[in-house]
């Protein structure tokens, strides 16, 4: 199922904060997101996931625009990985994952034999089986957004939203969730600021720049030394991987900010 944004702006209390922000994701693909704090990226993922109405402009889902139908419904398709995700109520790692399979239930409708098979599944991919009993409120960060993938995919989405999901993780979670997306078979979009790990695992990247798309295309294609210069403000060596070829970038302080920081 492809997902589409086509020309999508958010205006509040009459700042733009994304201007007509055109960008697709194929079906299966990973698609990132990247740029500056500020830069709207959080703002158009949540369009994608209706926690907001865009200004302007269409999100497209599979050929559907997702205002024309309920939220329940969508949330059969679009699954989401917040940055505002956490619990405030301790509820055990299992019962929050079981959540996910809330838009698929009607009122306090159990859960099936297969539906707590699919939640142990995804527990043992995210490596949180062994919490099933531990109140969410008592894990590290890390253990917590591993939680909260795995009851995104309990939902059995067909796309997937992910607002910077390697956040908390240690270096091996990272890239066993990482690896775990690319296998997915799930459409993705994906905000990432390790720019290195978005060429990694993603198909193409979008670029945003105060509010607006300024490059899209294939990491190799995007992440140059002067997008990295213009964008981002600092200096940047683009190498290749030498098992996956591709790019990595090296970073070093512009001498205008080597400058700042001798004053």
């Amino acid at each position: 199922m492809d997902l589409r944004l086509d020309r999508v702006s958010v205006v509040v209390n009459g700042s733009t904060l994304v201007r007509e922000l055109s960008l697709e994701v194929p079906g299966g693909r990973i698609v990132g997101l990247i740029g500056p704090n500020g830069s709207g990226k959080s703002t158009a993922l949540r369009c994608v996931y209706r926690a907001l109405e865009p200004s302007g402009g269409t999100v497209w889902v599979g050929g559907t625009d997702l205002a024309t139908i309920g939220l329940r419904e969508s949330a059969r398709s679009v699954a989401a990985l917040t940055q505002e995700g956490g619990a405030e109520f301790d509820f055990t790692v299992e019962e929050i994952v079981a959540l996910g399979r809330a838009p698929h239930l009607r009122g306090n409708q159990a859960l099936s034999a297969w539906e707590r098979a699919l939640c142990r599944s995804a527990m043992t991919q995210l490596d949180v089986l062994h919490l099933a009993d531990r109140g969410v409120l008592s894990l590290s960060g890390g253990e917590r957004q591993r939680v909260l993938v795995a009851r995104a995919l309990v939902q059995e989405p067909r796309v997937l939203v992910l607002d910077e999901p390697t956040n908390h993780l240690d270096v091996r979670h990272q890239l066993e969730l990482l690896s775990l997306l690319r296998d997915s078979g799930l459409t993705v979009l994906v905000v990432l600021h390790d720019l290195n790990l978005a060429a990694a695992v993603c198909d193409r990247l979008g670029v945003l720049h105060r509010g607006s798309l300024v490059a899209a295309g294939t990491p190799a294609e995007v992440l140059t030394a002067e997008l990295v210069r213009d964008v981002f403000g600092v200096a940047a060596t683009v190498v290749t991987h030498p098992l996956t070829g591709d790019p990595q970038l090296l970073y070093s302080l512009t001498s205008a900010q080597k400058k700042e920081t001798s004053v």
